[in-house]
């Protein structure tokens, strides 16, 4: 589907669902990893994941786009627009658009960092276990405040 398709698509559904149309520019992001698509507020414009078409079809896209055309018209109406605000819930309810898009195949989210660290205590030996490095000399143990040790596991 090209971004010509994807601008169409969305006009429809914002006629079709919203009863408004959509003015602004729709386009595909193929560097969204862990989101459906966002809605920016500046330029009112709307990118959509492509990897959530290929991975689950256009039903769940379509519910997307109308997530983030809730955003669009809530802002521009002056209204909450924002996941929080019960308006924003309450249209999407109405339009029957996603509140979460699925998780991509082989995509776990964010990275984490492996432990690598290790601040023992000089007198209980506790152990602290740390993904970054700190200034042992800057902490105490929160057993007996006795002082910290770096160690690199």
């Amino acid at each position: 589907m090209t971004n010509q398709e994807l601008q169409d698509w969305v006009e429809r559904i914002s006629l079709a669902s919203f009863g408004v149309p959509f003015r602004h520019k729709a386009s595909f992001n193929s560097r969204l990893k862990t989101t459906g698509g966002r809605y920016f507020m500046r330029t009112h414009d709307i990118e959509i994941n492509p990897h959530q078409l290929e991975a689950f079809g256009p039903e769940e896209v379509e519910k997307i786009i109308k997530h983030e055309l809730c955003h669009y018209h809530l802002h521009l109406a002056g209204r909450g627009y924002q996941h929080k605000d019960a308006d924003f819930k309450m249209l999407l309810r109405q339009v029957d658009g996603s509140r979460y898009c699925q998780s991509l195949p082989g995509n776990s989210g964010r990275r984490t960092l492996p432990y690598r660290y290790k601040l023992v205590c000089t007198q209980c030996e506790m152990e602290y276990l740390r993904k970054r490095k700190v200034d042992p000399k800057r902490y105490r143990c929160g057993r007996c405040s006795g002082s910290l040790k770096m160690g690199v596991i």
